[in-house]
């Protein structure tokens, strides 16, 4: 019985070591060209076998250097990197992959997911953790840069990513101006007239059209006001009336801005 047990855990433990193109060994079950090894990666990859899709990425990466297929390989495998949810390492490898193969069918892909890499890699809002705009948001400028950069390459050109991009992009920004928001209202709250009004300018300059551009305005034209800069507050108020029409604040700025001639 005892042996029949122990061929039995034997028998699974080989099962569970064993992929569509691996042996119970984990060896490779290579196919004939290129083509046929570089699809064995990837079914791998779909898989979630990410040791044993590398294993046939990088083979053909070594045995086929000159061929498409080794490219490719370089992009798959920086997208189980990806899947593993090692986004650093993986903006990384996309990188290479644009720099090596900037004539690449997949040239866009790799671009687009630059940005995705260094926008997932930044810290996000969790349950019970701090919000993201307490958290160091340096990744997510970098994802700015990235998809922005991107979009520019893609001017008059197809991409199926573009309008992912563009959406990542907008994520990306309203969370950074989450963050100019967070502190200007930190500034404001103690006073400091100068440095809420350069965080509330710098939001609505560098993120038009988020969800706290309104408010921003408002905040920022009552931090001028404080600081003696009559012009600056203006600018605000006007910049307010006109872009935010149906804003709830639109008579109190009329007034305001009537009193600061």
């Amino acid at each position: 019985m005892r042996r029949i047990l122990a061929l039995t855990a034997l028998l699974a433990l080989a099962a569970a070591c064993t992929t569509k193109h691996t042996t119970f060994t984990g060896a490779l079950k290579l196919g004939k060209t290129p083509e046929e090894d570089y699809q064995a990666g990837v079914d791998e990859l779909k898989a979630k076998n990410y040791a044993e899709a590398a294993k046939f990425f990088e083979y053909v990466k070594s045995k086929f250097p000159f061929t498409r297929f080794a490219a490719l390989s370089d992009l798959r495998l920086a997208d189980a990197k990806f899947d593993q949810g090692r986004f650093a390492e993986a903006a990384e490898a996309y990188k290479q992959f644009a720099t090596l193969h900037p004539t690449s069918d997949e040239l866009d892909y790799a671009q687009y997911r630059i940005g995705l890499s260094y926008y997932k890699d930044a810290p996000g809002d969790f349950a019970l953790f701090p919000p993201a705009y307490e958290k160091d948001q340096r990744q997510t400028e970098k994802a700015v840069q990235a998809l922005q950069e991107f979009l520019r390459s893609r001017e008059g050109k197809d991409s199926e990513w573009i309008a992912e991009a563009r959406k990542v992009l907008d994520e990306a920004k309203g969370r950074l101006a989450a963050r100019e928001w967070y502190v200007g209202e930190y500034y404001f709250s103690r006073e400091k007239w100068a440095g809420a009004a350069g965080r509330y300018e710098a939001l609505v300059s560098r993120y038009p059209g988020s969800r706290h551009e309104a408010d921003a305005l408002w905040k920022m034209a009552q931090a001028y006001r404080e600081l003696k800069e009559n012009f600056r507050a203006r600018t605000a108020l006007q910049q307010l009336i006109a872009k935010h029409p149906q804003d709830p604040r639109r008579a109190d700025a009329e007034k305001l801005l009537a009193a600061l001639r």
